[in-house]
Parts: C-alpha cells; structure tokens; sequence
C-alpha cells in the first residue's frame, strides 16, 4: 500500500473507531465536513453535496463530496464532484448550488483561487457522477463600486424565461449583503444591484440576532403561510412573502444562521422581520434548502464541531449535517422547522422509562438511558412552571448537559447549560438560549440525541449543538418537573445507525 493509501485507511479506521461519532446523521467517510451544497432530488433520488476535504479533518483545498439517497436517512457514496484543478477553483471548490439547465446538471459555485473566491460553473453527466469545470469565472469580479467584505456561495432561480443568481457578501460600514445577477445562459451575467443591505456594527456582536458584516450561504425562496403552505422559486409578480436565509459571518466568525421575511418586487427585497433559525448559533451553520418532488421544502444544515482541533485530528474527521428537517410558515408567519418525517423509520426499540422521585418522595419525572435516541414529551407548563432534562448524564452527574424550559411572565423560554457537558479539556461549553413564541401552556419536545450531536425542537423552533461526553457511562436522559408543570405521552426509542459499510475516500 502507498503512504497515500495507508494514511487514508487510518483517518478512515480511527473515524469509525470514534465513540463520539453520530450513527444516524450523516458524516463524510473521514476527513472534514462543511456545507451542504447542491442539495435536491431528480429523479425520486435525493443527492446531497457537501464541502470535503478527503486529506484530513481540518479546511484546505476542499472538493465536492456527493451521496446519494431513495429516503433521506440511507446514503451511499458516489465519487468526488468536483476538486481543485489548474484554473480558477485551483485553491478549492467552495458552495454552491445544482440546477437543471435544459436537461444538463448544472453546478453554480464559489472557485477559490489567488486568495479570494469567484463564481464558477461545471456541467455533470445525466447521473451526476462526473463533472466538467468551466476553466474561467463566470463573474470575473465583485462589483467594484462597493468595498466587498467578501463575495461567495449562491443561490440561482429562473424567473421570468431568464436565470437569476444571488452572491452572498457584505459592504465595509453598511452590513451584509447579496448582490442580484441576471444571466439568458448561466455563463454571462448582468448585476442588478443589491437585493437587501443588512446592518453594521460592532457594538451589535452581543445581540443573537445580530445579521453580521457579510452573509454567507444565501437561500431564497416564497412560501405561504400554513403547515401545507405551497413554496417555490422567486418570483417578483407574486404577493407570497419571500424569505432570504443567510448565515451571519464577521471577520473570520461564523456567527448563526438567520431567516428574513418579507416581500420581493423582483428587483429588491423588503424586510419585514428576521428571526433566529437555530437557537443553537453555529452549531446548525450554512443552511441550503430545496422543494422536493411532495413540494416540501427541505432544509440542510452543517453541524459544527464544538471540540479543538487536537481532538478532531486524533478522530480523522470534523462535521456533520443535522437532520434534514421540513420548513413552513405558520399561521402567524414565523417560520418552524422540524426531522423530516422518514426519521421515523429508524426507531428500534421503545425505550421503558422508570419513574423518579422528588426529594419530598413524590413522583418528579421520568429516567431513560440512551445515547441514540428519539424522544418526544408534551409538557404543559403553567405560570412559574420548569421541566428539566438531563442528557448525556453519568449517574453521579459529574457530566451532564441540562435543557430547561420555563413559563415566566414573558412566555416560554429555553435555556440549554453545557457547563458540565464533558470532562474532556478543549470543547466548547458555553449556553444556548432562547424564547419559544406562541400563547399556551402546552409545548411539544423533540429530542434527538447522537452520541456527540443533539437536536432539540419545541413547537416547531430548533436548537442544534454538540456535546462530548467522555465517560461510557454518560448515557442518562432523566426529566423532571418544577412548580406547576407535568409531563403527557412521553415516549423514547432507540435509533438504527445508517452508515454504508466499506466507506472510502473515492477519487
């Protein structure tokens, strides 16, 4: 075996070796993870592009890794899209986007090359296995009236018989921004303009909803409101509301990814409001959705890493992508989004809880065990009213990460302590926290937990983040109630791992 060869089956072998490892989310064979790109369905099969780096868990040179699909949940290899070549993706092959033009696959995407990045184009067989990358940049620069933050990934729409392509970037002193182009071909493009302009500033960098200097990931779509609601490309004749998701990036941060709503007039874009899509900040990082061959919009997003990058070098892999999860507008217009429905499909066992005590010696709460697991509960909270959940947890406590629910005067907040998360040095301990909007006292819960992952939604609001746990015996999820709450229909199970056999790193 060459040393090429032999250093791959290692970073494979100790990847797969990894306890902290998710089962069910996907993940690279080795290597590094970032965004998911070029995500879609032809065909019935669902293809998932994603950012990789086949060398090593750390950010260079990065390719297109592909798999593929029939259920959202079993995915199988297919070989490297796209990686470096001599011209202007020659420093790497950056997000971006899949489109159908006239029948050809078609890959929009941000090539890296002399230290900044461009928009370039590959055109891909019938079954997207092979691609053949256009030499040069189909925009040869930013627009040079604006001092650009930076300028890269896409989002790329027909509208009125031409194509329409938005550029994440962001305006020194103005905020992030994306600049709207407009192309009869894909390989020739006219600037619009700017779509929107964000907000500057870094007195705002303690605000969680702070939209950054530059947007990185950009995704815009219409949709109307309701859990069926219909969504498709935009449209300027269209009175849907529209939304715009970015992930919010300053100087060299990833920040968290926002969604904005409001309307389109086909030139610019009007915000009426921007929430948080994640209460979890960078750990549901780059988001990309797509409408699917139901009509459902789907929603994609990379899971972070939270440990340094000793410890990912030691793993031989970084990154994961949350759970696909399905987007909608409710009544009120705020958008929810929650697991795909075919997660479903991996429940295994049911998990049979056992009833704990209060210290006064009354039932308090429910315990299960588990590190792979799928866990739903009604909770029903009045005024001053808690539920607390512990996961991850040893049975003395010395680790353990807290998720905790309560009704104040304001309404419902959730707050998630990862202070004790882990005993290992070098991991990312801070809190997340956040407010659930709606009237009522009842609350549906969602917990997806993955070995180092965990994925909790409440009333159709997410929050994504990583723990990792060091003790074999981490594995306790134990609920409890304060004050005016109870627990109805709780309900666990365990969760079926998903990963093909034999992974490796294809050329």
């Amino acid at each position: 075996m060459n040393p090429a060869a032999a250093q791959a089956a290692n970073m494979i072998e100790a990847a797969h070796a990894d306890p902290l490892r998710p089962a069910y989310h996907f993940t690279a064979p080795a290597g590094w993870l970032n965004d998911p790109n070029g995500v879609g369905q032809v065909d019935g099969t669902y293809h998932l592009f994603y950012q990789y780096n086949p060398d090593g868990p750390f950010h260079d040179r990065i390719h297109w890794g592909h798999a593929v699909s029939e259920d959202l949940l079993h995915w199988r290899d297919r070989p490297i899209a796209l990686a470096p070549s001599t011209g202007a993706d020659r420093e790497g092959c950056w997000s971006g986007v899949l489109v159908d033009d006239d029948g050809t696959p078609t890959i929009i995407y941000s090539g890296r090359a002399d230290g900044r990045e461009l928009p370039c184009l590959a055109t891909g067989s019938a079954d997207l296995d092979e691609w053949t990358p256009r030499a040069e940049p189909i925009i040869d620069a930013p627009p040079a009236d604006h001092e650009i933050t930076a300028f890269r990934d896409h989002c790329v729409w027909r509208e009125a018989g031409r194509w329409r392509q938005l550029v994440g970037s962001g305006i020194a002193g103005a905020g992030g921004t994306a600049f709207l182009y407009e192309s009869q071909d894909l390989r020739s493009w006219t600037e619009l303009g700017t779509l929107v302009v964000g907000e500057a500033g870094d007195e705002r960098l303690d605000d969680p909803d702070w939209t950054g200097t530059m947007w990185e990931c950009v995704d815009f779509f219409r949709m109307s409101r309701g859990a069926d609601g219909a969504t498709a490309s935009p449209d300027g004749t269209s009175d849907d509301e529209h939304l715009l998701i970015f992930s919010a990036w300053h100087e060299g941060h990833t920040l968290h990814p926002l969604v904005a709503i409001g309307s389109y007039d086909g030139r610019r874009f009007a915000i009426d409001r921007v929430q948080r899509l994640d209460l979890g900040g960078r750990h549901a990082y780059a988001p990309q959705s797509f409408r699917d061959e139901s009509g459902r919009r789907i929603m994609w997003s990379w899971m972070q890493e939270g440990r340094d990058d000793a410890a990912t070098d030691r793993a031989g892999w970084s990154g994961a992508m949350a759970m696909p999860r399905r987007l909608w507008l409710d009544e009120n217009g705020y958008l929810c989004n929650t697991p795909v429905q075919e997660l479903t499909g991996l429940r295994t066992a049911r998990l049979r809880p056992t009833e704990r005590n209060t210290t006064g010696g009354e039932p308090g709460g429910l315990e299960f065990a588990g590190t792979c697991v799928d866990m739903e509960f009604t909770a029903v909270l009045g005024a001053g009213g808690a539920v607390e959940v512990e996961l991850f947890a040893t049975p003395d406590g010395a680790e353990r990460t807290v998720l905790q629910l309560r009704r104040d005067a304001v309404g419902l907040g959730v707050h998630l302590d990862r202070s004790d998360s882990t005993l290992a040095a070098g991991c990312d301990t801070s809190s997340h926290t956040g407010r659930i909007p709606g009237p009522g006292q009842r609350s549906n819960v969602r917990l997806l937990l993955d070995r180092s992952s965990l994925e909790v939604f409440i009333n159709g609001v997410a929050l994504t983040t990583r723990v990792y746990p060091t003790r074999p015996d981490a594995d306790r999820i134990r609920v409890t109630v304060h004050g005016e709450a109870r627990i109805e229909s709780a309900s666990a199970w365990e969760l079926s791992g998903t990963e093909e056999t034999g992974r490796a790193l294809r050329p």
